[in-house]
């Protein structure tokens, strides 16, 4: 594809040089449908990013778009803080109704404000306050957001020094096949809680992604989430899910936590609850957990009702029948690993290992710098994909729930031509 060169003067000048993801598609995007974006141009991109992930029903999804334009044009509240809005009881009634009942999911649900480390934030700050204690545990590899908790508890050595000041209160420990298994899993964590000796703070809280999406496409296996979950329960500490990026389908399930068989005593969401791509976030928790007091903890964007909208429309459109989008999802992410396959053996000496569940997928190289030259060919070929890894040797691809098989098989051939030309 030919690229002419873009007018990029207003974005090098004005903006901050902490803006990214433009830098590795250096062109200026216009407009989107489906799995398809088209810079002003008019060339067309087919995008395995979605928003890093919170597009699962793609861009401009016609249903989702139809019910917040009705919406708009009724004059529908907009900003509501926490007030009750029509727009919310939907949402809840359709969040009920659809995803916690027939999962036997006890939860209360909380909008801790419009992104996923808000959300995360409001799980830590729950979780000391009921147990008391200021320590949490995550695990190596982790990335639960950029704020200055979130950081605490994230492992990318990068993304904490941008913090500035020392971040504490959290303490790591290895995530699933850390150590290549050559280690009893948990063998380390529960003999330090035990030993009084040993200088770890009993945490309130253990906090884990069942897949690590920015640590490099890791995926716990279930028996190690049962083993996590039956450790807390244990140890006394409270299980947290960060399901923002692996939620609302990803993975098959609507929670990535459903294949492991657990109920995590806090959950994070956020990304594609909204459906739309609109900022949103929730809190959920076991009743129990639920001490906070009124305004305890609040923000100005915490009840963004167009997400409302666009949310229930999505839960009433693609999880009604839940196990459709489920079975459409595991089916896709086997075309995804044939391709992996396929690319793995036509280089055997580049490709260090490929790992994915469901539509979220990554391909490690040996050389940790070839996966960005990787996408930056794709780029050139019309196909958006992002790196993840702590030290981006990952290529990690997040395509829409709702891609179609063809389009799919577009991407992947592009993907593995891209390999084949890059060295």
């Amino acid at each position: 594809m030919t690229i002419t060169q873009p007018d990029l003067s207003v974005f090098e000048t004005l903006e901050s040089e902490v803006r990214s993801y433009c830098r590795g598609w250096p062109t200026v995007f216009d407009r989107a449908r489906g799995s398809r974006m088209y810079d002003e141009d008019g060339h067309e991109y087919l995008d395995f990013f979605a928003g890093a992930g919170s597009l699962n029903y793609g861009h401009n999804n016609p249903v989702l778009k139809r019910a917040l334009i009705d919406y708009l044009e009724r004059d529908g509240v907009t900003h509501g803080l926490d007030m009750s809005t029509s727009a919310k009881r939907a949402f809840l009634e359709s969040f009920q109704n659809i995803v916690l009942r027939p999962r036997d999911l006890p939860y209360k649900v909380m909008f801790p404000g419009p992104t996923g480390t808000n959300a995360v934030e409001s799980a830590l700050k729950l979780a000391r306050k009921v147990k008391g204690r200021e320590a949490i545990v995550s695990f190596t590899n982790a990335f639960h957001g950029m704020s200055l908790g979130s950081l605490a508890v994230t492992g990318n050595a990068f993304k904490r020094a941008g913090a500035g000041i020392p971040l504490v209160h959290g303490t790591p420990m290895p995530f699933d096949n850390y150590f290549d298994g050559t280690v009893e899993d948990f063998l380390w964590f529960e003999r330090l809680l035990e030993d009084q000796g040993s200088g770890l703070n009993k945490p309130a809280a253990v906090i884990v992604e069942t897949v690590q999406g920015e640590g490099g496409i890791n995926v716990a296996r279930p028996e190690w989430l049962r083993s996590l979950a039956a450790l807390c329960e244990r140890q006394d500490m409270l299980l947290i899910v960060d399901d923002i990026q692996m939620g609302c389908g990803r993975t098959g399930a609507f929670f990535s936590f459903e294949e492991a068989g657990i109920t995590p005593d806090i959950v994070t969401v956020s990304k594609s609850i909204s459906g739309y791509g609109l900022p949103m976030s929730l809190c959920l928790f076991k009743p129990e957990l639920d001490i906070w007091e009124p305004g305890e903890h609040n923000g100005t964007f915490r009840g963004n009702n167009p997400a409302f909208v666009t949310a229930t429309a999505a839960l009433e459109a693609y999880w009604t029948d839940g196990s459709a989008m489920e079975k459409q999802t595991r089916k896709r992410g086997e075309q995804i690993e044939q391709a992996f396959i396929s690319i793995t053996e036509e280089n055997l000496a580049d490709v260090k290992e490929y790992r994915g569940r469901g539509l979220v997928w990554g391909l490690e190289f040996h050389d940790k710098e070839r996966a960005a030259r990787v996408a930056r060919r794709a780029f050139e070929l019309g196909l958006l994909i992002e790196t993840s890894g702590p030290e981006g040797q990952v290529v990690k691809l997040l395509p829409a729930l709702t891609i179609t098989p063809e389009e799919l098989d577009e991407g992947l051939s592009i993907l593995a031509r891209s390999v084949r030309e890059t060295i």
